[in-house]
């Protein structure tokens, strides 16, 4: 990555949900620090700055290429193989191949919807707040998901999942949306991950360990079967 591109990623605006934080932070170093002492000032200061790279909102540009399934998010890819999507997105009880994207405090939070489609189905389910890492996160944890229903009938599902210090997910997507690829449809506060759950008979093009970039990364082709 070049320098530029590394600055830009870095100084990208912060997203909408991140500014009731900015606002705390930045009156508790002002008023905090003329009130109880300097400490509190760069207390307030360090917390801001933090914010400000944690809710970044960079801009992506999605390959132009119909029938490619994008990354949700930035992170790390920690599964790779089948799995039954949640019960809750009636997507049926066959295992489809699950691709799940682990986000650090430092990656990028906001999620992006993987392919152009429309919601058919978006349900929230209360859990557990496991390291989100783990296996058991996708079934225990408290997560939201998205079914995305493509124009030839198949459909996608995109988990957003909360994680050990995570407590707040937020999406802006409701049933009868429609999205583009690469469009912004949420955010998890503070490292979580998000699953992807591809049509049935198509195969991931990504593998464990590999960085995706949210809106870019190609996991799949659906063109490919």
């Amino acid at each position: 990555m070049s320098l530029r591109n590394s600055l830009s990623l870095v100084l990208a605006p912060p997203h909408p949900a991140g500014r009731p934080f900015l606002w705390g932070g930045a009156i508790v170093a002002v008023l905090g620090g003329l009130l109880l002492g300097e400490w509190l000032f760069w207390l307030g200061t360090a917390f801001t700055l933090f914010c400000l790279y944690f809710f970044r909102d960079p801009k992506r540009v999605p390959p132009p290429r119909p029938h490619l399934v994008l990354a949700p998010a930035d992170g790390k890819i920690v599964m790779v193989g089948p799995a039954v999507p949640p019960a809750e997105l009636e997507m049926g009880s066959a295992p489809r191949e699950r691709i799940a994207i682990f986000l650090s405090v430092l990656d990028v939070h906001v999620n992006r919807s993987p392919v152009q489609g429309t919601v058919g189905k978006r349900a929230y389910r209360p859990g557990k707040f496991f390291d989100a890492s783990l296996d058991k996160a996708s079934e225990h944890n408290e997560r939201n998901g998205l079914r995305i229903d493509l124009p030839d009938g198949r459909s996608i599902g995109c988990v957003q999942i909360a994680g050990l210090i995570a407590r707040r997910i937020l999406c802006s997507a409701k049933e009868g949306d429609t999205l583009l690829a690469g469009e912004r449809y949420g955010i998890i506060r503070f490292g979580s991950r998000t699953d992807i759950y591809l049509p049935d008979g198509v195969s991931p093009l990504v593998v464990v360990g590999q960085r995706t970039v949210g809106g870019e990364t190609v996991l799949a082709d659906m063109s490919r079967h």
